[in-house]
């Protein structure tokens, strides 16, 4: 087995100094303490990417199969904890990379032909991201769902209606719990207009300019799930914007914080309505 050209990563970073780098930069620089949750990800990615290349020949099916094989190993340390992070590989990527070739050999050096560390960042972001808009969907779901289970059994329930915590008119409680199932409804539909955005293919656009390997880039959209509401392959049409896009990622900070705002408006009657000048409801301490 050849030498793993990751063994001298941190050397290589400081061939143009005369003095190693130190701990300090390498901490400073590094992501991987914080990136590391893009692992799956980052392993999904790298499997269609790898079955592309083997259907459209570039490399051998020995070298798919090891790949495949290699990474179920990856997989199966990340999940038990044996997976040993390192500082010097910087990122969720290297370290990923870095052990799958320790465990296959060339094999391992072959699934980054054809991409870059910039469309394969782009590539992970996009589908952690979706993930966690998905979870975020299910659980704004799963929260209107009891709210209307409450307000179903508190129909006849009244309690007097406050503008600027004046007493104003009186209102059933459960047309009260019901304005947040809006609140929330309005909440997941934003979410899932920014995972249409969210849900498109950046690899193979390589660093920035695209590649002469014969990328079939369709296959690995279709592969990711990165589809729209027919099944067609959804991919970054031009390079350049596919690799430095990251309008999606501040689309779902504004989306989100409108939901944290309607969960904390929430929370905020909830703590008057507990009050001892209120006294309306109360809350089980477990």
């Amino acid at each position: 087995m050849t030498q793993n050209q990751f063994d001298k990563k941190s050397e290589a970073w400081s061939a143009l100094f005369s003095e190693p780098m130190s701990d300090l930069v390498k901490r400073y620089t590094s992501s991987v303490f914080f990136d590391q949750r893009l692992w799956e990800a980052d392993i999904t990615g790298s499997l269609a990417h790898a079955g592309m290349l083997a259907t459209q020949g570039i490399i051998a099916a020995q070298d798919h199969a090891a790949i495949e094989r290699g990474m179920a190993q990856v997989r199966s340390e990340i999940e038990s904890g044996a997976f040993e992070w390192k500082l010097d590989l910087e990122d969720v990527h290297l370290n990923i990379e870095a052990r799958l070739t320790q465990i296959v050999g060339d094999a391992g050096k072959r699934l980054h032909t054809g991409r870059s560390r910039n469309d394969q960042v782009a590539t992970d972001v996009r589908l952690w991201l979706r993930g966690e808009i998905d979870l975020i969907g299910d659980l704004l779901a799963a929260l209107q769902r009891a709210l209307v289970d409450i307000a179903e059994r508190n129909v006849e329930v009244i309690l007097p209606g406050f503008t600027h915590l004046q007493v104003a008119q009186p209102v059933s409680f459960g047309h009260h719990m019901l304005a947040y199932v809006e609140m929330f409804a309005r909440d997941a539909e934003r979410l899932l207009d920014v995972r249409k955005r969210v849900n498109r293919l950046p690899l193979g656009a390589a660093a920035l300019a695209g590649t002469s390997y014969p990328l079939d880039r369709e296959q690995v959209a279709r592969a990711l799930g990165m589809v729209d509401e027919t099944g067609a392959a959804v991919v970054c049409q031009n390079s350049l914007d596919a690799v430095s896009d990251r309008d999606f990622a501040i689309e779902f900070t504004a989306a989100a914080s409108l939901a944290m705002i309607h969960v904390s408006r929430l929370s905020e009657e909830l703590i008057l309505w507990m009050s001892q000048s209120f006294g309306f409801i109360d809350i089980a301490d477990r």
